[in-house]
């Protein structure tokens, strides 16, 4: 099981559908959440239940639920505790169906919440903290002010790289692809020899 991670604008996306391209198998935290979150989501009806007006259209509102946290910081907990499980469960049962000889997990926050412990190596990835601000401010949908707040709340991208097993530099798609290639290489070569 290989953990994805890296902070916001720093490519992980793009580079978790490399590793698909080299036939692994990739379980998306983000993913997993908006499924949670859409209509008949299994996180609908409890979130209703501690927050009805989170919800709009049978679906949970991510706005709403910012508003909810904004006007009462302890309702975050609450929603974690509810979401948490929920977001367990449903990479256990992809882990479980899964077929391929190389699971990865993209979890923005792996080292911030823990999960990097379940993993069996962690790969990164990595740009400058220049090109990661000029990437997110030209998708223009955050204020810098927002995306200053969002790596106040993200582990530092230096200390993520240090506890990685694999630091992936997403500088170009053909350096990122032939690094993510390497490491695919290096965890099939070490399995043959387990």
């Amino acid at each position: 099981m290989l953990g994805l991670t890296g902070s916001i604008g720093m490519g992980k996306t793009t580079t978790a559908q490399m590793f698909v391209e080299e036939g692994c198998a990739l379980w998306d935290a983000d993913a997993a959440v908006h499924r949670l979150y859409s209509k008949g989501g299994a996180a609908v009806d409890p979130l209703e239940q501690e927050f009805p007006s989170a919800i709009l259209d049978g679906a949970v509102s991510r706005d709403a639920l910012k508003q909810i946290i904004a006007a009462d910081s302890s309702a975050l907990k609450t929603i974690e505790a509810i979401v948490h499980p929920l977001v367990a469960a449903d990479r256990a049962e992809f882990r479980e169906s899964a077929t391929t000889d190389i699971l990865v997990f993209d979890i923005p926050l792996l080292f911030e919440t823990g999960g990097a412990k379940m993993m069996d190596a962690v790969a990164c990835v990595s740009i400058p903290v220049s090109e990661q601000k000029r990437r997110v401010m030209e998708r223009g949908t955050m204020t810098e002010a927002q995306f200053e707040q969002i790596r106040a709340r993200q582990m530092p991208n230096d200390e993520k790289c240090a506890r990685s097993d694999y630091v992936i530099v997403t500088d170009t798609l053909d350096h990122a692809r032939a690094q993510v290639q390497d490491v695919v290489r290096q965890i099939r070569a070490g399995m043959a020899h387990a």
